[in-house]
């Protein structure tokens, strides 16, 4: 379908749409809105950056009718992700207003309890805040009549699927459930037989295959120049807004340091669940507006975030869990725009580096960084000398702020 009155969505809705400038839907929301609409569950994945919260949130606006208990309940993992989808909800019923509360942690109770006395349409919550209000009882979920599971597989790897199950126990057994996971191991798999019924799946584009759109390479570096290279790398580098990724909240903190004291003219971010939660909205928030043109952070900011025009990534080193490596260069190249990601590579990560190109299907080119001082790893004997290509925007060499 080539646009959004095709789709069955209601008048209100398709003119909030209009007035925020969305002309054509993407494959999954086209595929996903008229199949909600109609009533079914969904179970559904695409890559990341391709519009799968305006899928979920479109059709449900579209049917909600005023009433005095939430109707809505839709679960994230990340308060950053929530946060994102409360956005959305909000900007897309613009001509029919509705009620919409945000449930998470990292701040007090207050503005959450007095929003909930409001009787609201939508709930958009973490789970464990959540549960936290229904063990108060100031939440109840015996009216809710659609459920989204948003990232479920994050959910699983931050922990939260017991509390799902528990916050799932408590909503109406009708109701519609869309469910959202860009992967399905087997403990996944096993909550969408119990959550949907019947339901019908919709995929989009492989969900172990980075965007063609991307351009990305390991660098192999020797243990001890891991962090050299890094800064070499964000130095020679020509990007006009960069995400460094990390393992830890530690390595995070530890490379905000080393990048502000190394890059003078770099405005430098820092993203992690130990940041006060105003903090990551700061950062979140000056990295899109352009305050901010580098931020480094944990996984985090991986999944899901809404965050145009990454020209660049750097993985200061590979990732444990194959999948987080697509996840993590899918920051980049997103909306058909072209990306470029580096990852640092040492001897003691060949093996997820194997495993990230078993996930992917293919092989990742090795490349070396001119004019870097190497000392020698076995790990450059495959890694012939290669230059870093010119990047959009001008000439080499580091990138003046305008």
């Amino acid at each position: 379908m080539s646009n959004f009155a095709e789709l069955g969505l209601s008048r209100p809705i398709l003119r909030a749409i209009e007035k925020a400038g969305y002309e054509n839907p993407t494959p999954i929301q086209a595929q996903a809105i008229p199949t909600a609409l109609n009533g079914r569950d969904i179970i559904g994945a695409s890559q990341t950056g391709t519009g799968k919260t305006a899928a979920f949130a479109l059709p449900i606006l579209s049917q909600m009718v005023p009433d005095e208990h939430p109707q809505c309940l839709i679960l994230e993992p990340t308060r950053e992700l929530a946060a994102q989808v409360e956005d959305q909800m909000n900007l897309f019923s613009y001509y029919r207003p509705t009620n919409v509360v945000l449930i998470h942690g990292g701040v007090g109770y207050g503005n959450q309890l007095e929003g909930l006395e409001t009787n609201p349409d939508v709930i958009i919550a973490t789970p464990g805040r959540l549960l936290d209000h229904m063990s108060k009882g100031t939440i109840r979920l015996d009216k809710i009549k659609f459920l989204v599971l948003d990232e479920v597989d994050r959910m699983l790897d931050m922990g939260f699927l017991p509390d799902v199950r528990r916050i799932i126990d408590q909503c109406p057994k009708e109701r519609q459930t869309l469910f959202f996971s860009a992967t399905m191991p087997g403990q996944i798999e096993t909550l969408a037989n119990w959550v949907l019924k019947d339901p019908v799946e919709i995929e989009v584009g492989g969900r172990r295959a980075p965007a063609d759109t991307v351009s990305h390479a390991f660098y192999p570096v020797a243990m001890d120049q891991r962090d050299d290279l890094l800064l070499a790398l964000v130095d020679q580098t020509h990007f006009d807004s960069l995400m460094i990724f990390t393992r830890t909240k530690k390595e995070a903190d530890t490379l905000a340091h080393l990048v502000k004291q190394s890059a003078t003219e770099a405005n430098v971010a820092v993203l992690h669940s130990d940041i006060r939660q105003s903090d990551r909205t700061k950062a979140l928030a000056g990295f899109r507006s352009g305050e901010f043109d580098v931020i480094i952070a944990t996984d985090i900011a991986a999944r899901g975030l809404d965050v145009s025009g990454v020209t660049h990534v750097i993985n200061y080193r590979v990732p444990e869990n194959a999948e987080d490596y697509v996840h993590r260069i899918g920051r980049t190249g997103r909306a058909q725009q072209e990306g470029d990601a580096f990852t640092i590579l040492s001897a003691d990560e060949v093996d997820f580096a194997k495993a990230v190109e078993n996930y992917i299907g293919q092989k990742i080119e090795r490349r070396k960084l001119d004019n870097f001082d190497y000392i020698y790893t076995a790990l450059l004997d495959d890694s012939p000398p290669r230059p870093i290509r010119a990047k959009r925007g001008g000439g080499g060499g580091k990138r003046r702020r305008r």
